[in-house]
């Protein structure tokens, strides 16, 4: 029987070799955004064989490894089944999707939602905002670099003025705060905490020496690159734009597209992503399993 339990740091290289393996591009299949996001979603993962397998809120990940997926996803309507509740998986990428739905027919209803799909963008795009469509953004970032400003890789010598810049966020955002807000700042924190060993990577945007932005994120697949956490200050015209172009431009040069994931139907939000011009969107599936 699956043994699920919480996620730890030691866990890392085990489910990053697992997840490589699967080369999946949803935001979800990153071992950092597992890990920071564990407590808020309810995570807890298991080992299969060479699968590595996600609970979330009493619904699982389709499973990511190598090996015969049919004899994993078996496993889990057992697990399910002994627990008296039918397999549910909450995400799968669109080949888990066609593989599950000629695998099992009509024994699955297959769910799909716009507000989960990931944002994903060309990485040149983002970098260098060429083309009659990014004109705003480069406007924007026109206005901001009149201000005295400077970029830094975020190390340990300043991850303390990342944190200090998300109070300030938070604070700023009072009239808006839910639940959700305080699980982004949860999650922001102890990705900020595990910043090294997590080996994520993330800038600072700072005017006259003071923090006005920052990001940080990691590779998802082997051609795909997750950005967790962007947050900025509404001093000054232009921020965020900025911030998103100087971080991408330090990237790997072997990235060629960009996850900024999914707007949870929030419109702001929808409207902020829409505005970089995605490529494509990652679609995910909810899938159902009837026995």
């Amino acid at each position: 029987m699956l043994e699920f339990r919480e996620i730890k740091i030691e866990d890392k290289e085990k489910v990053r070799e697992l997840l490589a393996y699967s080369d999946f591009r949803g935001c979800e299949y990153t071992f950092g955004n597992n890990f920071i996001w564990s407590k808020p979603y309810n995570m807890k993962i298991a080992f299969y064989k060479d699968f590595y397998l996600v609970e979330s809120d009493g619904e699982y990940f389709y499973p990511a490894g190598r090996g015969d997926i049919g004899e994993a996803i078996s496993q889990l309507k057992e697990y399910c089944k002994a627990q008296g509740k039918n397999l549910i998986l909450c995400t799968s990428p669109k080949s888990g999707m066609e593989y599950l739905k000629e695998l099992c027919g009509d024994n699955i209803e297959i769910q799909s939602k716009f507000d989960y799909f990931d944002y994903c963008y060309n990485r040149e795009d983002l970098a260098y905002l060429i083309g009659k469509k990014y004109h705003s953004k480069r406007n924007f970032i026109n206005r901001f670099i009149q201000n005295d400003w400077s970029y830094e890789d975020i190390t340990e010598n300043n991850i303390k003025d990342c944190c200090t810049l998300l109070d300030k966020w938070f604070e700023e955002n009072s009239e808006t705060r839910d639940q959700s807000m305080e699980d982004e700042v949860f999650a922001s924190k102890l990705g900020l905490e595990y910043f090294k060993e997590l080996d994520f990577s993330g800038g600072i945007l700072k005017v006259e020496g003071e923090p006005v932005a920052f990001t940080f994120g990691e590779r998802i697949n082997s051609d795909t690159f997750d950005i967790h956490v962007e947050k900025g200050l509404a001093l000054y015209d232009g921020t965020y734009p900025m911030i998103n172009k100087e971080y991408v431009n330090r990237l790997p040069s072997d990235i060629k597209y960009i996850n900024r994931e999914e707007d949870m139907g929030e419109e702001n939000l929808r409207k902020a992503k829409q505005s970089y011009h995605p490529v494509f969107m990652e679609e995910k599936f909810r899938i159902i399993f009837k026995d």
